[in-house]
């Protein structure tokens, strides 16, 4: 299972409609690709929250082929959604992760 992961640093003002727009219609588009069987979001806690909060989208692959057709096929688009949509008010970096059981 490979584990792809947004961590997203965002401003205080936009908090309550980034969190619900996440949850109702980013997570939901990035599932529909068909790339990933699940997802979820998550708050970092015991961080510095001066600036912001900062939260962890989390998506699930079956496989790395799966992962980088989601690279290579949607997330040039979905990113663009995202930053016409909250501009510099987020940040976000990307990391790749294997479940190891």
């Amino acid at each position: 299972m490979i584990v792809y992961n947004v961590t997203t640093k965002l401003e205080w003002s936009i908090h309550d409609e980034w969190v619900k727009w996440m949850l109702e219609v980013h997570i939901p588009e990035v599932l529909a690709t068909g790339c990933f069987t699940n997802g979820q979001l998550l708050k970092l806690l015991e961080i510095d929250e001066e600036d912001g909060p900062t939260y962890t989208a989390q998506y699930f692959a079956d496989t790395k082929q799966l992962q980088e057709e989601y690279v290579q096929k949607h997330a040039a688009s979905l990113r663009q959604k995202v930053f016409d949509k909250w501009g510099n008010r987020v940040i976000a970096f990307r990391s790749i992760m294997q479940v190891v059981q």
